[in-house]
């Protein structure tokens, strides 16, 4: 029977709670998933839930006790808790109810492996803002990308905004951790083609293409890529800008360049591929 905590003192409590603090998470290979949506993926993609704290009284939809339901199958330990308890590990202005504690995202380069020849990855690095990178993790998503590589990190991606940002499509796509010099090396031993994203590109963004095995790759807010991806062997591309801005933010540029692969590809509205297109 799931268990009620009416103290915020209580260990298990105090233990979510400081799971918003990166070095508290790193230390305990922990991260926090708020929301129902969030959980929910987390769930369907059988990532690693210990606990769920829930609070009936702020639940704002329906099918609260599925979720329940399903996490307690995959083996989850649900604790109820007073909406006093529930504010002390919230994150959130209007929490819908539910945190989960689940293990720690994120894989390595070499645990990658495609089901297809003509794989496409996002490549994110030293993306500081973690809203810009949970959306940009959701455009993947959108996109089907086979798997994103975040470089060079400036923000965790276990951030719980990323995975708020994310919707908790971080749950569902491979996202690894790795230095851009070992991105660029995992890249030319895979034939896979780098397309990169930079205000400097002197091809237009769909001019590139985007049928070969590629990997789009995509910069800081403030700096862009690095120059080592400048150096490396790749298509530099731009998107006109036609204001007075020069570049749009990262996470609009990168949904950009994702649909244009899927365009390219010759996909439907639903999804489907469509040969000849």
């Amino acid at each position: 029977m799931p268990s009620l905590i009416t103290s915020s003192q209580n260990p298990k409590v105090r233990h979510a709670a400081r799971l918003r603090d990166r070095r508290y998470r790193d230390r305990h290979n922990e991260s926090l998933v708020e929301g129902y949506r969030e959980l929910r993926l987390a769930l369907d993609s059988r990532h690693p839930v210990s606990h769920v704290f829930y609070c009936p009284a702020l639940f704002l939809g329906e099918n609260n006790d599925a979720l329940l339901d399903n996490a307690r199958l995959a083996g989850a330990r649900l604790i109820e808790t007073t909406p006093a308890v529930f504010a002390k590990i919230s994150y959130r202005d209007r929490p819908d109810g539910f945190i989960g504690v689940a293990g720690r995202i994120g894989g390595l380069l070499d645990d990658l492996d495609f089901d297809t020849q003509a794989p496409v990855l996002l490549v994110a690095e030293s993306i500081e803002k973690p809203g810009n990178l949970g959306a940009m993790l959701r455009s993947a998503d959108g996109a089907a990308v086979d798997a994103v590589i975040v470089c060079d990190r400036q923000t965790d991606i276990n951030n719980p905004n990323v995975i708020r940002a994310s919707v908790g499509t971080i749950f569902a796509m491979p996202v690894v951790e790795a230095s851009t010099a070992a991105t660029i090396s995992f890249l030319k031993a895979h034939a896979i083609s780098a397309v990169i994203a930079t205000p400097a590109g002197e091809t237009p963004f769909w001019s590139a293409d985007y049928t070969l095995p590629t990997a789009i790759v995509v910069g800081s807010e403030q700096y862009g890529v690095s120059d080592a991806w400048l150096d490396a062997a790749g298509t530099a591309v731009s998107i006109p800008m036609q204001g007075a801005a020069e570049s749009l933010n990262v996470a609009t540029a990168t949904s950009i360049l994702l649909y244009e692969t899927v365009r390219q590809r010759g996909f439907d509205a639903a999804g489907n591929e469509q040969p000849g297109l």
